[in-house]
């Protein structure tokens, strides 16, 4: 685990997503923000009560928003603990089964979107777990010395947190605190602020806007979704950075035209863009299925030939 500022420390669950353990401020009580991977429970359990004490429980926990990899272990922990999980409204219809989120886009480019073709679809179903977050109070459940602050883009209904005591701010997948595009550097935890998810990005514009909120909050401390913690000067710094070079990318479904989302779920998609890559692996595998045959044909008659001889 990594400290991330007084009270607020980072687990990185298969050096790839973090969940955070943020005290409240009264002795002993803490929420988890976010649930890692599914199948992370029982490493979150190990931790929180290594940190904590055995048997700790959270109050709550929050989710920055529904994706599997923040959502995985939601469910399995909630059960165990007996704790509510809270979201904003707009992440309710895909947390409990009533809607999808916007297709990922392949399409985009990138070593992510490359894997993204091959993660689930489904997720795990929280109807009857998760609550609403109320809209009506700036400040998280349980978390009085924080602000929640909603940062779409990437997901509907993603919430960042801030704490502006000491300008901390968690904030989830609007952003990353590693290259995204580098898995040696998502994997050895390399420090850069940079663009986050870009294949779940639905809505380019939003996702610039979020970070452009966020910047303006010139934060001392940052954790993120995916990426080690940043302090100092470089976490106000990097995030402007980002915010005034904000690069779009070059392809993909959704960069002229976003996705629209209510509070049912997906209202309007743009036309899908042509996926060329399973057309291109077919080629390439009947190019090499023939490239095979061919050298087994070629074997066969000069075995032949030997044999006559």
């Amino acid at each position: 685990m990594d400290q991330v500022a007084a009270g607020v420390h980072q687990l990185r669950i298969k050096r790839f997503v973090n969940v955070y353990f943020i005290e409240t401020g009264t002795p002993g009580e803490w929420v988890l923000l976010d649930t890692g991977l599914p199948g992370s429970e029982k490493e979150i359990i190990a931790a929180a009560d290594q940190l904590f004490y055995p048997g700790s429980r959270p109050e709550a926990i929050i989710l920055t928003h529904g994706h599997l990899d923040h959502l995985g272990s939601a469910k399995e922990l909630a059960q165990h603990w007996q704790v509510p999980v809270i979201a904003h409204p707009l992440e309710l219809p895909y947390l409990t089964g009533r809607a999808l989120y916007p297709p990922r886009d392949p399409t985009v480019g990138g070593s992510l979107a490359f894997m993204s073709r091959f993660f689930p679809t489904q997720l795990p179903n929280l109807e009857g777990v998760v609550e609403a977050l109320p809209l009506d109070d700036e400040h998280p459940p349980h978390l009085a010395q924080w602000r929640w602050l909603h940062v779409p883009g990437h997901a509907p209904g993603q919430i960042a947190l801030f704490r502006l005591a000491d300008r901390t701010l968690l904030g989830a997948d609007a952003f990353a605190t590693t290259d995204h595009e580098s898995i040696p550097a998502v994997l050895l935890g390399i420090p850069k602020i940079s663009v986050a998810g870009a294949p779940f990005n639905y809505d380019w514009q939003q996702c610039r806007q979020s970070v452009a909120t966020l910047a303006d909050l010139e934060p001392a401390a940052i954790g993120c979704g995916h990426g080690p913690v940043i302090t100092g000067p470089e976490a106000a710094a990097g995030l402007r950075r980002l915010a005034d070079n904000y690069q779009l990318p070059a392809q993909g479904r959704y960069l002229h035209e976003p996705a629209r989302t209510d509070a049912s779920g997906v209202e309007h998609l743009p036309p899908p863009v042509e996926d060329k890559l399973p057309r291109q692996a077919a080629a390439l595998g009947a190019g090499l299925l023939l490239a095979g045959a061919t050298w087994l044909l070629a074997g066969g008659r000069r075995k032949r030939k030997k044999t006559r001889a």
